[in-house]
């Protein structure tokens, strides 16, 4: 007999419904499965049989054929696992085959019968919804996940024999459900806070700057100073997700599998660190089967690259392009890739290798040479794609025994919000029209192209001087000079101010100031 059951698999970030069709006929006892699988997909005949028969049911003693449509793709990962025990199941006619077709399958079996949790589970749900089958099968651990998508009943079960009764009928019809508002609302906790942290008041500012307008921003200091703790709390002043960032965060995730179990929703903007040693493939995502990588991981959240040096060369150098297109596309035989990746970049490095250089209390030791070829290790167009660039300076002593708290970062996240409320409202018309002709939305200062640095960065006279003058007398390049407007523009936000003042070029100019310091 043949039997139907669908399931679904992810490339790249969306999913693809995928159609089991298992037919028990006659032959040798073997179970034969077509359709492209990996290895794993065609091992999992040996743990399909032995799962069914420690669940108490008797397999189909002449050959099993397993197919796996649409088969020109290739099907990769233990998933499949339980669709195809049910739809093996189903072919001896243990289950109603009506009963199937309303279903969406997915998980892993263990050898007893246990069903494992699996990775790709929210846009397996989101396709199943999408293709009009209102019910899934999940495993237990991906309840929560599955949830998620309004409009789909989820059936959570922890064994192949609990799945069996529950499309026989025996088991009642109650579908597990979540409260959104609720997952949702936990996203806004958050461990770390700028209360704790002593001194670096002009760092803290130029961080406030940078979320403000979504810009990337670069500390550079000697070792101690607090750099990795002040990126640390950058995600605490970051606006909280709406529900779609959080849903396409969440997805991501899932697609990686380091969602964790019983998660609905990633609880907060991530927060990535890859250590210096990542390859290129592991920044950006990459393999066989494309997977993101760690700048996908920080979608609408925050990419810290600590000791931007000791990155290799041409790991930074694939930044660039992510940096400016806010997504990442990946090209192989069997197709292409796009991974979304709209985060801010934060770095922190040392001015030298020994991490003194300037230092007023400890004596550099590396020569000129050493220092040149350490700074050289970023490319200047790297560093043009990075707005802000602000010293973190020794900690004086009198700072470090302050008794009184610096400010909170709710406080610093509410002048943020009312920035950031204010370039939504700036581009919110340019945005219909972008969006009706299918083109890139502009959605903080940061993401500002020509047309709107001319319509929104007009300078005064006085302004335009200034900033003309600093253009000649730093050698900023034209790059620099557009990343000054933004910060400028920035800066005018969060003082509540429709034009951008002198003041404001200044401050901006101030954060650019590292292109002479530390690099010419």
């Amino acid at each position: 007999m043949l039997a139907q059951v669908h399931s679904g698999a992810v490339y790249g970030v969306d999913a693809y419904s995928v159609e089991i069709e298992v037919n028990a006929g006659q032959g040798d006892p073997q179970v034969v499965i077509v359709g492209l699988p990996d290895a794993a997909v065609k091992e999992s005949k040996d743990r399909v049989r032995t799962a069914i028969v420690n669940s108490g049911f008797k397999p189909h003693v002449g050959r099993t054929t397993v197919n796996l449509a649409p088969a020109d793709i290739k099907k990769e990962g233990p998933s499949f696992d339980l669709p195809i025990a049910i739809g093996m199941i189903a072919a001896q006619k243990e289950i109603d085959s009506e009963a199937l077709n309303k279903f969406t399958l997915i998980g892993e079996l263990a050898l007893s019968g246990e069903v494992r949790r699996v990775k790709g589970v929210l846009p397996i749900a989101i396709r199943a919804k999408n293709d009009r089958r209102f019910k899934i099968i999940v495993p237990v651990d991906n309840a929560e996940e599955a949830a998620v998508v309004d409009g789909l009943a989820v059936y959570p079960v922890r064994t192949l024999r609990q799945a069996v009764d529950m499309l026989s009928g025996k088991i009642p019809d109650k579908p597990f459900r979540i409260d959104l508002n609720e997952a949702y609302r936990h996203m806004e906790r958050n461990e770390e806070d700028f209360a704790d942290v002593k001194g670096q008041e002009q760092a803290k500012r130029a961080i406030e700057v940078a979320v403000a307008g979504a810009h990337n921003i670069l500390m550079i200091g000697p070792p101690g100073t607090g750099k990795t703790m002040l990126a640390k709390r950058i995600a605490s002043i970051l606006p909280a997700m709406d529900i779609e960032e959080a849903l396409e965060a969440t997805k991501i995730h899932s697609i990686a599998g380091i969602l964790g179990s019983h998660r609905a929703l990633i609880e907060r903007r991530p927060f990535r660190s890859p250590h210096h040693s990542i390859s290129d493939a592991g920044l950006l995502g990459g393999g066989v089967h494309p997977m993101p990588g760690e700048v996908s991981l920080a979608h609408c959240g925050v990419l810290f690259l600590d000791e931007l040096p000791e990155f290799h060369r041409n790991v930074l150098e694939v930044l660039r392009q992510p940096l400016e297109e806010g997504s990442v596309t990946i090209s192989r035989a069997a197709g292409t890739v796009r991974f979304p990746c709209q985060f801010m970049l934060v770095a922190a490095m040392n001015p030298c290798p020994c991490g003194y250089f300037g230092d007023p209390k400890r004596e550099c030791r590396c020569n000129e040479r050493q220092i040149q070829g350490y700074r050289n290790k970023i490319s200047g167009p790297l560093l043009d794609r990075i707005d802000i660039h602000i010293e973190v300076p020794t900690i004086a002593y009198r700072e470090l025994t302050a008794l009184g708290k610096g400010e909170s970062s709710l406080i610093i996240r509410d002048r943020v919000v009312r920035a950031r409320e204010i370039q939504q409202k700036r581009f919110a018309d340019e945005n219909m029209r972008k969006e009706t002709k299918g083109r890139k939305t502009v959605h903080n200062n940061a993401d500002m192209g020509a047309k709107e640095l001319q319509k929104y960065c007009s300078l005064a006279p006085a302004s335009q001087e200034l900033l003309r003058m600093a253009i000649m007398e730093l050698n900023f390049s034209a790059r620099a000079y557009d990343r000054i407007l933004k910060v400028a523009r920035t800066i005018a936000d969060l003082a509540g101010s429709s034009d951008i003042e002198t003041d404001h070029i200044s401050e901006a100019i101030q954060y650019r100031s590292m292109d002479r310091q530390l690099w010419v």
